[in-house]
């Protein structure tokens, strides 16, 4: 292409933290007016990359070309002024502000909001005409649904100017609707002009959306190729280095008796708030019922509650003994003691301390267990150690260091730290939340397996996901939850996403709301 073709080069990019090399010598070269998606492994560098030319992090040596000539990002302000805007997976929104407040935060004209405020007004109509972005610029953000506030996300990037937008992980929280409208969106911005970069691990969505996509490895950038001629299964083989099986390979369950019956479970916030209203359900040993739903609709709840980690009223058994909501035995401890092993959604929350080391971690809630002790005063701190070290081993976990604080792990590692735990104690039921969030496709390949396997192995499993794939693909039964309710249950070989998708957003198989 002729000099200046492109909205962004990257030429021998390289980033080092300490003894770990985050990007080594990497070249990128993006077109203008083009959708480029970027994907890899966990570790391979994609955040690392984004975050220079963001300007996060500052290169240890290479050179950044915006539409041709040579910029210097030091900061996020200077991205922002050489027109390159960023959709972060978290939003960086104030939640009791307004969307129009929101929009001109930190780009005030100056100590009078008013004509800021006006100037705002007029652009955002303009900007949500123009790209179908409609959100109401009076409404508070904390109000709005996980895709309307993706889109003020983007219509901020645009009131700054933005010509280059990077957008990552975007539809992670979204429903399949809002994730179609995104790309509606995406595509919208293409035609006027815009670049766009997607960083994603949904291969399904690179290949509708992107027009290029890199691969980076380890660190290095291994190829680069056109989306129209290449597949999903030879992006994976780039991203992993070995081919891997995209497609879960499961024999039909055969269920066995009632492992855990739930009855009319309620549970009701700190404000007094209703989250979880009558929830009623059965799973057997030797099979997974996937609960599908947008985040936010009492799935969290629901795994707490039975996890023991919030008080919840109704009647739950486990193998037919009642499993206390409230008072004593309703806690992590005794849920574990019962045959429940739980990987919560919320790992740095929920699933680790971060600044305890990886074997302490693997102990997390099992240092009572026989095999950790020396005596009944004494931890057996080598036993623990050595089967950390396995576990390792047997997940893949990178680096495979003992006495590594999890904090020092990325977060796809992390999370096979407490897939691990969870998994490896031969539980009766497992509560799985978000098995694979953050996790590269490799490792999703494995711990689908591991979740089958502990299934044929005759383990009842309750698994919560956003990924709509993951709980088409696992899922012997599939429960959708709206609004704190289960608005019905479907069978994975007969229904398809859309019907999913419908009553996720709370629409009843008569085309009404619920």
């Amino acid at each position: 292409m002729e000099n200046g073709a492109y909205a962004i080069e990257l030429k021998g990019i390289s980033k080092a933290f300490g003894p770990v090399q985050a990007n080594r010598d990497i070249n990128i070269a993006v077109p203008r007016g083009t959708i480029h998606g970027i994907i890899g492994e966990n570790g391979a560098g994609k955040s690392t990359l984004m975050s220079i030319l963001y300007g996060f992090y500052r290169a240890d040596a290479g050179q950044i070309l915006i539409n041709g000539k040579p910029t210097a990002i030091p900061d996020s302000q200077s991205a922002i002024r050489a027109g390159i805007g960023m959709v972060f997976q978290h939003f960086k929104l104030v939640q009791n502000f307004t969307v129009l407040e929101n929009v001109i935060l930190g780009a005030e004209d100056g100590p009078m909001l008013n004509s800021s405020l006006a100037k705002a007004r007029k652009t955002l109509a303009e900007l949500s005409q123009e790209y179908e972005l409609d959100v109401d610029p009076d409404a508070l953000v904390e109000d709005l649904s996980v895709g309307h506030q993706q889109r003020v996300e983007i219509l901020k990037a645009l009131y700054r100017q933005a010509d280059i937008l990077i957008l990552d992980e975007p539809t992670g929280v979204l429903t399949p609707a809002e994730a179609d409208h995104l790309f509606r969106i995406l595509k919208g911005l293409k035609a006027q002009g815009k670049t766009i970069i997607l960083i994603t691990h949904k291969l399904r969505e690179i290949m509708e959306a992107t027009d290029n996509v890199s691969v980076m490895r380890r660190g290095t950038m291994v190829d680069t190729v056109r989306t129209a001629e290449t597949s999903p299964e030879q992006l994976a083989e780039l991203m992993v280095g070995r081919k891997v099986l995209l497609e879960v390979e499961k024999a039909p369950a055969s269920p066995g008796a009632v492992v855990l019956s739930v009855q009319d479970l309620r549970v009701k916030d700190e404000h007094g708030v209703e989250r979880l209203k009558g929830v009623s359900f059965e799973i057997r040993a030797g099979e997974i019922l996937g609960i599908a739903g947008v985040a936010g609709n009492g799935q969290s709840e629901l795994m707490e509650a039975l996890g023991g980690m919030i008080r919840a009223t109704g009647a739950v058994t486990l193998k037919g003994q009642p499993l206390p909501l409230s008072g004593k035995g309703a806690d992590g401890q005794s849920r574990r003691r019962a045959g429940i092993a739980h990987v919560p959604e919320d790992r740095h929350h929920h699933g680790l301390i971060l600044d305890f080391t990886a074997w302490e971690n693997m102990a997390f809630g099992y240092f009572n267990e026989p095999e950790y002790q020396k005596n009944r005063l004494l931890m057996d701190n080598a036993a623990i150690r050595a089967d950390t070290a396995k576990k390792m081993e047997t997940f893949d976990v990178r680096p495979p260091i003992p006495g590594l604080q999890a904090k020092s792990f990325s977060g796809g590692n992390q999370q096979k730290i407490v897939v691990a735990r969870e998994f490896e104690q031969d539980p009766d039921l497992l509560l799985v939340g978000q098995p694979t969030r953050g996790v590269d496709i490799g490792a999703i390949e494995f711990i689908h397996k591991q979740l089958i396997a502990l299934r044929d192995a005759g383990k009842a499993v309750l698994l919560v996901s956003v990924e709509l794939d993951e709980i088409m693909s696992l899922s012997d039964r599939i429960a959708v939850m709206f609004d704190g309710k289960i608005m019905g249950f479907r069978d994975p070989d007969t229904t398809d996403e859309r019907e999913l998708g419908l009553l996720m957003a709370g629409i009843t198989g008569k085309g009404e709301a619920a």
